[in-house]
């Protein structure tokens, strides 16, 4: 099985995500998984119907592997490296995760629109709008209450989210922010008390929860973020937590992904954050188990059932057009439809 990891930064440096992907590194050579990893920025994207098999790296062509895994860090969003999972995809590579995906989770509103429609519990969340006015206040307070967690659109290891005790702490800070950065992509969000510094990350790879953990704030904080310097713990997730992380994966299509839950106070969960390029240092650390490993036994079962649809799909729609009458393509891509979608609910 030859892997393809997407990172933008240097391994050996203290970049985020570096780390991980070292552990993929070496993971990979103890179980014989063919692994390379690629910054995406070194791609040259040439779309031609004459090229299926291989993408130009550094301007030399490449053969396609078997599975990608883009790894971004939170800085690395371009718009040309989500072209280049695209790419890939449509090319036939087995994705972990699609760009549709990627794009969903790194917008925080868009994830917890997808959530609320699907039934799945989080926070109450509001999009800001500048200027704060008194209409606008009014209906904060109404909906959110204080304290409340403010947080910009897209970020993550807990950069950007912050948390206002009050009212007047509130108007004085978005009055400043609508002064000086009126554009800024914002979100208001019900502060959860029962989770105030401590919250669950579960990680979900291909539908199973293959690790969790606890993770506690450094005193006074209300963020539990391991990156920020907050504790992990051992954590054995109940029935609940388990199937909550789930079918939170389940409706976002996240193959590989970190989902966050907040405690609430009668017991239960609540979804705060999914994360497409979840770290693991912490995760190994307080569960034991071996994330690179896992994984690459998720993807090299899934792989088997990839190929075999693939074989089974055609792959030139002139020829195949030619040969088909009009009702055998409508079946004959309601068919390719169901494969597409078995080949990813394999766990």
């Amino acid at each position: 099985m030859e892997v393809w990891i997407l990172y933008g930064d240097d391994i050996e440096s203290a970049s985020d995500l570096a780390h991980e992907v070292r552990r993929f590194k070496a993971e990979a050579e103890r179980m014989g998984v063919d692994l390379k990893v690629y910054n995406p920025a070194h791609f040259d994207l040439i779309v031609s119907e004459h090229t299926r098999d291989s993408i130009m790296i550094k301007g030399k062509p490449v053969k396609i592997p078997d599975v990608v895994y883009p790894y971004f860090n939170h800085h690395d969003h371009s718009y040309f490296s989500l072209a280049i999972v695209r790419q890939l995809e449509r090319m036939g590579c087995l994705v972990y995760n699609t760009a549709e995906t990627i794009e969903t989770v790194r917008d925080k509103l868009h994830t917890h629109q997808v959530l609320c429609e699907k039934g799945i519990t989080s926070p109450t969340t509001m999009l800001a709008k500048f200027p704060i006015d008194d209409d606008m206040m009014n209906m904060i307070e109404h909906t959110l209450g204080f304290p409340l967690i403010v947080k910009t659109l897209k970020g993550a290891l807990g950069v950007g989210v912050f948390l206002i005790e009050n009212a007047k702490s509130f108007r004085d800070q978005m009055d400043l922010i609508g002064q000086t950065s009126p554009d800024i992509q914002l979100i208001f969000q019900e502060f959860v008390e029962a989770s105030k510094g401590r919250d669950l990350r579960l990680f979900v790879v291909d539908g199973e929860v293959i690790a969790s953990m606890e993770r506690r704030a450094k005193d006074g904080d209300f963020k539990a973020n391991f990156s920020g310097g907050g504790s992990v713990h051992e954590f054995k997730p109940d029935q609940k937590a388990i199937d909550l992380s789930v079918a939170t994966a389940r409706v976002l299509n996240i193959e590989i992904g970190g989902i966050d839950l907040l405690f609430l106070k009668d017991g239960g969960y609540t979804i705060c954050e999914a994360n497409t390029f979840p770290g693991f240092k912490g995760l190994e650390k307080a569960s034991g188990v071996n994330v690179p490993e896992k994984i690459f036994q998720s993807m090299e079962r899934r792989l088997v059932v990839h190929q075999k649809n693939k074989k089974a799909a055609p792959t030139n729609l002139a020829v195949y057009r030619k040969k088909k009458a009009p009702m055998d393509i409508i079946n004959d891509w309601a068919t390719q439809a169901k494969r597409w979608f078995a080949d990813r609910k394999v766990a």
